[in-house]
């Protein structure tokens, strides 16, 4: 795919944060997850973390080697003639000009959209404000550079990681928002935010694109979209879910001897189909 090519896709998917309805998407770990995805309708495909890691065999965390993941994403962006967003974590990378590199090696990929996280293991679970935007302003650079102008989904894990709370988490939040959005980033991704009320808040607040995460018992489409949220993705639930229902079977396998689990609801020439040449 040319640069010209990659950037148009990257000015569609940036356009489908501002459509009449939110983006919703499903996160992909594979290939074939991608392609089954692209094929019941989405108008996009983000990839999960944590998925694609443990496809590649090593935890979720940055673990798995930078040209293992690269390779990875070349291989869903290759199935899929919709826009592909890359979870890469923090960036793989220990500088902002680290970061730079990889979001070159994405975009070579493949993919026109990142996610960016700004925590970080250790005792200090945040990176500071300051360094998280470098990082951000060093991807839109690299972005710039690329001749492809990527959409930044700039995550904030104030929520997720349980840093502060009440008025001082909501306001640290908008604060990190705003210097995520003015280092570049197009959206903003508090993960693991739950309360209705406060997603509202924050969409206003910062009146831009907010990405929010959902599984089982969470507020629906209808509900999100009344709030002002423009995009939804599924995180690392839908392969949970998939490994849940292999493990489920293969117990019923091995502990009571009977195969009834083992029904699937798709067929082999389905999926042939899926990944025949279009």
């Amino acid at each position: 795919m040319t640069t010209a090519d990659l950037a148009a896709k990257a000015e569609a998917f940036r356009a489908l944060h501002r459509g009449p309805t939110l983006l919703l998407m499903a996160n992909a770990w594979d290939a074939i997850t991608a392609r089954l995805f692209e094929a019941e309708g989405f108008a996009a495909i983000a990839t999960t973390s944590g998925g694609v890691s443990w496809a590649l065999g090593y935890p979720d965390g940055e673990t798995a080697p930078w040209p293992e993941v690269v390779a990875h994403t070349a291989r869903i962006a290759r199935v899929v003639g919709v826009p592909v967003t890359a979870d890469i974590e923090g960036g793989f990378g220990a500088t902002p000009a680290a970061v730079g590199r990889s979001i070159t090696d994405i975009i070579g990929a493949g993919a026109v959209g990142v996610n960016l996280e700004d925590s970080i293991a250790g005792p200090a679970p945040m990176r500071s404000l300051e360094d998280a935007a470098a990082r951000i302003r060093a991807a839109r650079e690299a972005a710039n550079v690329a001749g492809v102008p990527i959409v930044i989904n700039a995550r904030i894990d104030l929520f997720i990681k349980h840093v502060g709370e009440g008025e001082a988490q909501f306001n640290e939040a908008v604060e990190r928002g705003k210097a995520y959005l003015a280092a570049g980033a197009d959206s903003i991704y508090p993960i693991s935010l739950r309360d209705t009320a406060v997603i509202g808040r924050l969409v206003k607040a910062l009146g831009c694109p907010i990405n929010i995460n959902v599984r089982a018992g969470h507020p629906g489409v209808a509900e999100l979209e009344a709030l002002g949220v423009r995009r939804v993705t599924t995180a690392t639930a839908l392969t949970l879910v998939a490994l849940s229902a292999v493990r489920d079977a293969v117990r019923d396998m091995r502990g009571r001897g009977r195969f009834d689990a083992i029904d699937p609801g798709i067929t082999h020439p389905e999926m042939q189909q899926l990944l025949a040449k279009r």
